[in-house]
């Protein structure tokens, strides 16, 4: 009985050797894992880098004239002659402004303009039309006359639109600007306010 106690010992107070294998095992399987995530990750990010300079755009709204006036407020301090009638709200014609600055590193072609349920399209001719839009650069008069609406970096300029539709004074209307890019700013102007 002494010989099979002493061979029960023996087995019993040795250590196994599993838990280490064990151990190595889940070590390699970690690093084999680690390796294949990180050739995986080069390859996507050296696939998906874009070549040349990185183009972010950043515009920011610094204020609006959607007061029901005659006179509408640039972003230089100077004011624009619109074609609003005084007191008879913001109706089908008549201007509103927003002014903004392109904070972009590169020039920033605007595309869609929304303001309200409207699409405002561009126009280079200068005064704009019911459903459209001109960016007007310095002063009272100085429009931008390119085939399509692009701000240099740093520039501050003013969106007159020639309204699309009726607005009451005192909504708060949303005005939507989507670059060619596909960036979009969203700012919210109340109608017959001025701000900025």
């Amino acid at each position: 009985m002494t010989y099979i106690t002493s061979k029960k010992q023996k087995m019993t107070s040795r250590r196994a050797v599993a838990p280490i294998i064990a151990t190595l095992l889940l070590v390699a399987i970690a690093v084999v894992g680690g390796s294949i995530v990180f050739v995986f990750s080069q390859g996507f990010f050296s696939s998906a880098q874009v070549s040349g300079s990185p183009n972010i755009e950043s515009l920011k709204f610094t204020g609006y004239d959607a007061s029901d006036g005659t006179n509408l407020l640039n972003h230089d301090g100077t004011t624009y002659l619109a074609a609003n009638t005084p007191g008879n709200g913001l109706i089908l014609g008549e201007d509103v402004s927003v002014y903004l600055q392109s904070n972009s590193v590169g020039k920033v072609t605007l595309g869609e303009v929304r303001f309200g349920g409207a699409v405002y399209n561009y126009t280079s001719s200068g005064t704009p039309t019911a459903g459209q839009y001109s960016v007007l650069t310095a002063g009272p008069g100085s429009f931008l006359s390119t085939s399509s609406a692009e701000l240099q970096p740093g520039q501050q300029v003013t969106i007159v639109m020639n309204l699309g539709e009726n607005i009451k004074n005192g909504r708060d209307t949303q005005f939507k600007l989507t670059t060619a890019n596909g960036a979009v700013f969203v700012g919210t102007i109340i109608a017959g306010q001025q701000s900025g």
